[in-house]
């Protein structure tokens, strides 16, 4: 796991959880592997409140989107800025030899595979970004508002839902998915001209199943900050081409060398920039990459493991 800061307050989380999955799986105690990344937007609270309920909820994102909707309600007329604060959620849970992944918004899972008898790992994504500045997203949305011509606009040189975001799915948000929040003391920066019946963003992710092969080795899981910067492959050559210890930093280094060449500076100069300043470079970037043992994949009881990703007050 690693997580690089660029925002003035780093709005990613981030888990790995490893043993019983009996909230996901039922039956006589199944065991497994759950990884989690979490890129907030707006503020940090979205992502932190999903990095400790999800987990409790694999069934059904809803049931956190709703918990998150009810912590909004009491706090709207103290912390109005919380109806404005989202984060994009992508969850993969391996269990019994398959893989599942879980999307909503614009993170990705990328996997390594290796052929038998070759030297060259390749990339193969998982999962699909919910972003509209990818014209199937667009088209997704018309098709769902099609009385609302305002539903995605070009703005600041990129695509936004009403102007405003980038997403199409996430979870909390809901001052695009529930209009009673459209009113004081919601800033006016986010505050609509139009009003709505229906929720502009939903919060279903888009799950694919991928039974796991001798020749997968691993699997990339992060947000889009580190995408910015590498392609799938890229990221896949350098996790396969050197030691596990060390992999995540090592993975999210490259990154931020290739921002740096981006802004043709020096990296030791970029590493100089404070948060805040520093998002004018890159985004906030978490990752979590799970290396995958075919002849154990199968094997129980795994050990119970917890461990949460982000950057925390000191």
């Amino acid at each position: 796991m690693a997580v690089i800061q660029a925002n003035r307050m780093c709005e990613d989380y981030s888990q790995l959880e490893s043993g019983p999955l009996s909230s996901f799986i039922s039956g006589d105690h199944p065991q497994g592997t759950f990884a989690g990344v979490y890129d907030g937007h707006a503020g940090s609270e979205a992502s932190k409140f999903v990095s400790h309920n999800l987990f409790f909820n694999l069934k059904a994102f809803s049931a956190t989107e709703e918990d998150f909707l009810s912590l909004v309600k009491k706090q709207w007329m103290n912390n109005p800025q919380i109806a404005s604060v989202g984060t994009c959620c992508l969850a993969g849970v391996l269990h019994d030899g398959v893989l599942f992944v879980a999307n909503a918004g614009d993170s990705r899972a990328v996997l390594g595979r290796v052929e038998r008898g070759s030297k060259r790992a390749s990339a193969v994504q998982l999962s699909n970004e919910h972003n509209v500045n990818i014209a199937s997203v667009r088209e997704e949305l018309y098709a769902l508002h099609p009385d609302d011509s305002q539903v995605v606009i070009m703005k600041h040189k990129c695509w936004r839902v009403r102007g405003l975001i980038q997403v199409s799915r996430s979870i909390g948000d809901v001052y695009l998915k529930r209009a009673e929040f459209q009113r004081e003391p919601l800033l006016p920066k986010f505050r609509l001209t139009e009003t709505f019946e229906k929720p502009i963003l939903n919060s279903e992710p888009e799950v694919t199943v991928h039974k796991l092969q001798p020749e997968d080795h691993f699997v990339i899981f992060a947000s889009d900050g580190l995408w910015e910067q590498l392609s799938n492959q890229e990221a896949v050559d350098i996790v396969h081409n050197f030691p596990r210890n060390g992999i995540a930093k090592r993975l999210l280094k490259a990154a931020l060398h290739e921002a740096a060449k981006k802004r043709e500076m020096r990296y030791a100069d970029l590493k100089k920039i404070d948060p805040g300043v520093r998002r004018h470079f890159h985004d906030d970037i978490t990752l979590i990459i799970v290396f995958i043992d075919s002849h154990l994949v199968s094997k129980s009881p795994l050990p119970p493991y917890s461990i949460k990703g982000g950057v925390f007050p000191r």
